[in-house]
């Protein structure tokens, strides 16, 4: 007699397109432009909304990829599924290992930098002791399952778009309540003949870039959507569009309270300024919300980890027994959930906020162009008939991201290159020296409710 087959382990489908549009704009954040407003004038040379708007472009090439693979594999793993299907199951578990570090390091400068503003306000608690609090915090909210994070990040979408509302009103009543230069002051922010360079500008979209990254994350949330070969691409897409428009706009107004021409005091909190200046009080709000901002990324992200390392569990690429695993419960992959609440504590108190961030850019880098390189290969490869559709949009993502994979600074490479000879070491380990099977695809069905 035969044994009855062993039914695979699900997530629930329980998110909508508009479930999906919210995680994605909360992990990239509302205010993605504006902890990096300063950075951009500057390098730039005041063209702050060009470079948005560039950047926007380009990463829309790669959503566009990570939507139509997420048609073709609705599977939690993402990248590591995608590019382990399309070219090679090795390649997709370095994949999978870049975006290891990624995820996990998202949640821990997250935690970094509330942490340490949290000691700013309330000095009394240690920056230890936020740093716990913080953790505890985004693990707890997590473990409850996925709409209550679906819930979380409806409630912190809107607190952030009530601050950006005030802030386009302040900043409106404060510019046309200003004596100005007439048409020419309104396009400088867009171009500026004076200070125009092409180097400049590319130089100031390739940190624009960074602004849109974690938008992938929406593929990782692929077995809890409904209509995932519809809405992931979807999602994805109006994710770039709507966080580069309304990043445009808010550098836009920042840029015109307070003109490229004028020094700012602190390059890193340049838009807080900006935003002081249309109205006082705004200092401090904006400030605030920036802490709110990084709440809701941080508790994203460790739920887009989570849920890759789930995925490459049930795919034996990590043990199975221990990332494979769903709480019967909550439906949530709770194993990983706090794997990654311990790791991302630790990694508080070892790693600084600058060094994670560039080498959480290694991962990202690394992940979008094996993306490229999937949907190039599915979509033109292997199709009889050659179509430009699927040719430029993945080859253009491919560009984009490698030209700014190769101007990392010196301190990521080494860094990423160490955690990527690990994964490595361990994939080696895992299989006796390559000679296993290293990885075992489990896709799920998207039609189960």
């Amino acid at each position: 007699m035969a044994s009855p087959p062993v039914p695979q382990t699900r997530l629930r489908r329980t998110l909508g397109l508009w479930d999906l549009i919210l995680y994605g704009v909360i992990v990239i954040q509302p205010t993605a432009p504006m902890s990096v407003f300063g950075v951009l004038s500057n390098r730039g040379r005041g063209h702050v909304v060009t470079t948005i708007l560039i950047a926007m472009v380009a990463m829309l090439f790669t959503a566009i990829s990570y939507g139509r693979m997420a048609r073709a594999y609705p599977s939690a793993g993402s990248a590591f599924t995608y590019v382990g299907q399309e070219i090679n199951p090795a390649l997709g578990y370095i994949t999978g290992w870049s975006m290891v570090m990624d995820y996990m390091l998202n949640p821990l400068i997250c935690i970094v930098w509330i942490s340490q503003q949290a000691h700013v306000f309330a000095p009394a608690i240690p920056y230890w002791g936020w740093a716990i609090v913080f953790a505890l915090l985004f693990t707890g909210l997590n473990l409850q399952g996925i709409r209550a994070s679906a819930r979380m990040n409806t409630a912190l979408a809107a607190g952030m778009g009530v601050v950006i509302a005030i802030f386009f009103v302040c900043a409106a009543r404060y510019i046309f309540g200003h004596p100005h230069g007439g048409v020419g002051f309104f396009t400088r922010p867009f171009y500026d003949p004076a200070t125009f360079a092409p180097g400049a500008v590319l130089g100031g979209t390739s940190i624009a870039v960074l602004t849109y990254i974690g938008f992938d994350g929406i593929s990782t949330l692929s077995e809890e959507a409904e209509n995932p070969r519809r809405n992931i691409l979807l999602a994805t897409v109006l994710t770039c569009v709507v966080i580069g428009i309304l990043s445009a706009l808010e550098v836009y107004a920042a840029q015109l309270a307070w003109p490229a021409s004028q020094p700012f005091p602190d390059e890193t909190t340049a838009f807080v300024y900006a935003a002081g200046r249309t109205w006082g009080p705004l200092f401090a709000i904006v400030g605030f919300t920036l802490v709110v901002a990084n709440f809701g990324s941080g508790m994203g992200a460790q739920l887009g980890a989570a849920r890759l390392l789930f995925g490459m569990g049930r795919s034996n690429a990590l043990p199975k027994a221990f990332f494979g695993v769903v709480d019967s419960k909550h439906r949530v992959p709770r194993n990983n959930v706090i794997f990654v609440g311990v790791v991302a504590l630790a990694g508080a108190f070892v790693i600084d906020y600058d060094l994670g961030a560039q080498m959480l850019n290694f991962g990202a880098l690394i992940a979008f162009m094996g993306v490229n390189a999937a949907a190039l290969v599915r979509y033109y490869v292997r199709e009889n008939e050659k179509r430009l559709r699927n040719l430029i949009p993945p080859a253009l993502g491919f560009a984009v991201c490698l030209l700014l994979w190769l101007n990392l600074s010196r301190t990521a490479q080494i860094a990423g290159g160490i955690w990527m000879a690990a994964g490595i070491a361990f994939g080696a380990w895992k299989t006796h020296g390559f000679r296993g099977e290293l990885v075992n695809f489990e896709i799920p069905a998207d039609d189960e409710a």
